[in-house]
């Protein structure tokens, strides 16, 4: 089978899936979870069917801080289980699955008038414990370094916007940033479809039946059936309009971006703890395209989720208020280029308060799987994206026996960072593809201008629309804008994207994308 996914192979197989050919596994959500579920599935040989009713990555999974991190806030929480978890997963990310999208990251706690000695030394026996499960699981020291005391002129260096009036030094720590959350997702579906699974986009669910699963092709408006002998739900916090068997709390999580240059080109994550919260901190977190993202809240979202969650003006000011306090320069609304926000599905657990009583923040992070009685699908809900992978696992070994695979099978496009160092092909594409970077750039051999920006400025090259059209499964210009080069989240650099796709000179050919 091949990694490639478009339309043509998407037309294909669901002609197949409707005409009756029945599968092992339906998989409903096409996030990170969803991927994760369908990747597991097809590497153990289960036949395979993921419908998605929009784009790959289309919801939460693209909203995400893009951190792959060993769990230190449920160290704080007291639940070391998760953290360990999150240790072990991070490990098997970098180590073996995806090092190609993972880049280690220094933290930044500054010990200023806002950290009195007791939490300093507090933090420190926490930084103490998260190292020592990074050093159970496996992930050297080379990888990422042991925590440590700097001093102000090192914190300063690292982080140049930090006050320097009271800072006594820093807490150094080392974590792992993502390259981009939402192109996790189309690697681990790629990488599923190399395995067989069948990966169908622009489907949407309407019903789910022992054995059966209905659904609408949402480029066609046409009703089918796919036929299956289980279904998994993984469809983050739209679960509840599938199945009445789960119970969420969903939370809205929002982050602002600002300039890089704003706050001096930091090369750390400044980490400010919220006055009077406990295990609640505001983080300024560098990213590869020159901004820096300023997050993150934990706010109860309730009633039908939003497909595009935007950040209200309280949290913004909440944001940007408990940022500047560590900063020379405050942050004000006017160095916002763009936010976005994400809704996270938390679970209710057995005894919990499902009337508002618990703070969303309070809420575990763990996952949970619950059957359906109607239907006998299993619906998996919680969780994370740093734990993906074993959120997935736990799933499918409920489906077959045959053992799992996915703890070290590579994604398309991995390769260790000695071996990306050598590929031939600019640093931004390798950062973003791994080892399908040449490919990526030889489409634009004998047009040298799609390796081009596409207008000053926007980190997006011709290039990439191409390659994410003919191999990625992007059928429509907000697949390309919002998804694939995640444009989207500064508006002039989407506008760019589109008048890209949508000019005389476009790089993608007919048929042309749908609106």
């Amino acid at each position: 089978m091949s990694a490639s996914l478009n339309e043509a192979r998407r037309s294909e197989e669901l002609e197949r899936l409707a005409s009756g050919e029945p599968v092992d596994v339906v998989v409903v959500g096409g996030g990170i979870t969803g991927a994760g579920v369908a990747l597991d599935a097809a590497a153990r040989g289960l036949s395979v069917a993921l419908l998605e009713r929009r784009d790959l990555a289309h919801g939460t999974s693209r909203w995400s801080s893009k951190l792959v991190h060993g769990g230190l806030r449920y160290l704080e929480s007291g639940d070391v289980g998760l953290a360990w978890e999150s240790a072990v997963e991070r490990a098997t990310l970098l180590r073996a699955v995806a090092p190609h999208l993972l880049r280690p990251l220094p933290y930044v706690i500054p010990l200023d008038a806002g950290v009195d000695r007791r939490t300093a030394t507090k933090t420190q026996v926490g930084l103490r414990v998260g190292d020592a499960l990074r050093a159970a699981a496996r992930t050297s020291r080379r990888a990422l370094p042991p925590a440590r005391r700097v001093s102000a002129l090192e914190a300063r260096r690292l982080a140049p916007a930090l006050r320097a009036e009271g800072l006594r030094g820093a807490l150094l720590s080392w974590d792992c940033q993502l390259e981009d959350d939402a192109r996790l997702v189309v690697a681990v579906a790629r990488t599923a479809a190399l395995h067989g699974a069948r990966i169908l986009t622009y489907a949407e669910v309407t019903g789910l039946r022992p054995g059966a699963v209905d659904a609408v092709d949402g480029l066609t408006g046409s009703a089918f059936t796919v036929r299956a002998r289980q279904t998994v739900v993984a469809a983050g916090v739209w679960t509840g309009g599938l199945t009445g068997a789960v119970s969420l709390r969903p939370s809205r999580g929002s982050h602002l971006l600002v300039p890089a240059e704003r706050l001096g080109h930091p090369r750390a994550v400044v980490n400010v703890r919220v006055p009077g919260q406990r295990g609640r901190w505001v983080f300024a977190i560098p990213r590869g395209d020159g901004l820096v993202a300023i997050g993150l809240t934990d706010v109860p979202a309730p009633g039908e989720p939003d497909d595009e969650p935007r950040p209200d003006p309280a949290e913004e000011a909440e944001l940007l208020e408990n940022a500047s306090a560590a900063l020379d320069v405050p942050l004000r609304a006017g160095d916002v280029v763009g936010r976005y926000a994400g809704l996270r599905p938390l679970a209710v657990v057995a005894g919990g308060d499902e009337s508002g009583g618990v703070a969303t923040a309070d809420l575990s992070r763990r996952h949970a799987i619950v059957e359906d009685p109607d239907s006998g699908a299993l619906a998996i809900v919680g969780g994370k994206l740093t734990t993906y992978r074993r959120m997935a696992q736990d799933v499918v070994d409920r489906l077959t026996t045959r053992p799992c695979r996915t703890h070290r099978l590579p994604l398309v496009g991995a390769a260790p960072p000695a071996a990306l160092r050598s590929v031939a092909a600019p640093e931004r594409l390798v950062r973003r593809y791994g080892t399908e970077a040449p490919a990526v750039a030889a489409l634009a051999d004998g047009r040298p201008e799609l390796l081009a920006p596409i207008a000053a400025g926007v980190p997006v090259c011709g290039a990439e629309l191409l390659w994410a059209a003919r191999h990625e499964l992007a059928l429509t210009t907000s697949d390309l804008a919002d998804r694939r080069t995640r444009a989207g989240l500064v508006p002039g650099w989407r506008a760019a994207v589109v008048d890209a796709i949508e000019g005389a000179a476009s790089p993608i050919e007919p048929p042309l994308l749908r609106p």
